[in-house]
Order: structure tokens, then C-alpha cells, then sequence
């Protein structure tokens, strides 16, 4: 019986523990070029985050197109601390374009930054969903 607790003690204690990070949940877009915006749900994949789109809508907040529903829109992001993530790429479907990106997460709001090369775009301020 001894021998099983310290089995499972040293299995807590060289287990990696993986805390939740205050980025994920979901979060609303600003507007695109067209008006339209989305839901994207933040998550772990692997050691980076990453986030899908999960709902589409239109300018008038119908629902939208479902074709890039279940889409990356981030991809490789890693928390570098205070509330700043870089080193990785987020996807503009309304211009088709991949942008090496950057966040900042302040309480409910994630501001959004993108460049190609050496032309920039501001992705706006995406609010938490939840």
C-alpha cells in the first residue's frame, strides 16, 4: 500500500501540469472588409495555440457562409507573458491572405496585429465570447 502512494505521489509530481491559458475560450472578430465577422474558439494545440472559426455571420448578424466554418484562423501562437502572444499566423478569410501575427490580451478584449512583409494590418480588437 505504501509503495502504491509513492508510485502515485511521483506520477503527480512528474506529471506536466498544463494550466488553463487566459486566452482560450471564444472569441468574436471585428468586422472584415465586408462587415462580416466570426466566432473563433482559442485552444492548445500541442505547445502553440491555435484557434477555428466555430460561427460565421453577416453584417447584419445572420448567419454566414459555412464554408470556412472549422477553418485554423491561428495557428503556432505562444504566450511570451504578459498578456502578449506572437510567432504565429493568423488567416484573413476575406482576403485570403496569412499574416505572421500578434496578440494582446486585455481582460475581455484580444487586440490583433498582422503583417506581410512589411505591410501591416490591424486586426482590430476582438471581444471574449466566453
Amino acid at each position: 500500500m505504501k509503495k502504491l502512494a509513492l508510485i502515485a505521489a511521483a506520477a503527480l509530481i512528474t506529471t506536466p501540469v498544463m494550466a488553463a491559458d487566459a486566452v482560450f475560450g471564444t472569441w468574436k472578430t471585428s468586422k472584415d472588409d465586408n462587415g462580416n465577422y466570426g466566432h473563433i474558439q482559442v485552444d492548445q494545440c500541442g505547445p502553440k495555440i491555435c484557434g477555428k472559426l466555430v460561427k460565421s455571420f453577416n453584417s447584419d448578424g445572420s448567419q454566414g457562409t459555412q464554408d470556412n466554418i472549422g477553418k485554423n484562423i491561428i495557428w503556432d501562437m505562444a504566450n511570451e507573458g504578459g498578456g502578449a502572444y506572437g510567432g504565429g499566423k493568423i488567416w484573413s478569410p476575406d482576403r485570403d491572405k496569412t499574416y505572421k501575427s500578434k496578440m494582446q490580451l486585455n481582460g475581455n478584449t484580444l487586440g490583433v496585429k498582422g503583417c506581410i512583409a512589411f505591410i501591416c494590418r490591424d486586426g482590430g480588437t476582438w471581444t471574449r465570447v466566453n
